[in-house]
Formats: structure tokens, C-alpha cells, sequence
């Protein structure tokens, strides 16, 4: 299965009444075997940082991610997923270290 991860790396930093505050990343999962380019989490995105290409979702601009989870709601096939930076394992792990099941409400019966 292919899955693709996206995010911004790190957490933005900004100041605020003299105080250092850090600012909440989010990252997508994207299940590319799930995901048949219908665009509805792209229409339902209210940052606009989705885009469509080659037929899948992609994150163009995860910096800017809200962390809303509209997308996720909304796609029909449970090919995506929205995750605070938190929970990002470190770079360089496998794609073993995700749970990549579909959630129980994804399926039948």
C-alpha cells in the first residue's frame, strides 16, 4: 500500500505579548490505494491547501493546516488523515510504525 506523509517538519514559532509560543503543526497521511481523486476533501478545506495531482490528494501547503479535520470527515474512502506534529514519529522511521487499518466505521456490517 502506498502512503505518503506530509507535513511541515517542525512547529512555527511565534512571539506573542513578549512570550515564545508554539504554534500546533498538523501532518496528512495520505493512503494513495484508497484515494480515487474525487476532490471533496479538496472542495471542503477551508484553508485551500489541498490540491489534486496525478488523480490523488496531495497537501501543497501542510504549513497552513488548521488541523479542522474537514477533509478526513468528508472523504468518502478514509484515504486521509490529519495528525497534530506530536504524534509524527521521527523521520527516517518506516511506514510500519502507522497503523494503516481502516478505521471500524469504514467498513460493512
Amino acid at each position: 500500500m502506498a502512503l505518503c506523509l506530509y507535513g511541515q517538519g517542525a512547529a512555527n514559532k511565534y512571539s506573542g505579548e513578549g512570550m515564545a509560543e508554539q504554534k500546533k503543526g498538523y501532518f496528512h497521511i495520505i493512503r494513495e490505494k484508497y484515494c480515487k481523486g474525487c476532490g471533496i476533501c479538496v472542495a471542503f478545506c477551508p484553508k485551500q491547501l489541498l490540491v489534486l495531482r496525478n488523480g490523488k490528494v496531495f497537501p501543497e501547503r501542510p504549513e497552513i493546516c488548521i488541523g479542522c479535520h474537514m477533509c478526513e470527515y468528508r472523504c468518502p474512502d478514509f484515504a486521509i488523515e490529519v495528525k497534530p506534529l506530536e504524534s509524527e514519529p521521527s523521520r527516517g522511521s518506516d511506514v510500519s510504525t502507522y497503523d494503516l487499518s481502516l478505521p471500524p466505521e469504514a467498513h460493512n456490517g
